[in-house]
């Protein structure tokens, strides 16, 4: 029995790119939310911010329903 490590390295590098990158974008998010809070408490709105925020856990969700449909499948 053999192990590509070529294969193996490939499936390491993009599984730690996405992996970061999904975790950059609900930060994102959660920043997102975090600004609307503190300007609703200063008496202003951030409409930009929460539909950013949506917009990033939606992304979010998208990705996860990818993965579990490529472990499915």
């Amino acid at each position: 029995m053999e192990i590509d490590w070529a294969a193996l390295g490939s499936v390491f590098g993009v599984s730690l790119v996405v992996t970061v990158a999904l975790v950059a974008l609900f930060t994102l998010g959660i920043m997102g939310l975090t600004r609307q809070e503190r300007a609703t408490a200063q008496g202003g709105s951030a409409t930009l911010a929460v539909t950013g925020a949506y917009t990033c856990f939606a992304a979010c969700a998208a990705a996860v329903s990818y993965g579990i449909y490529l472990i499915v499948a």
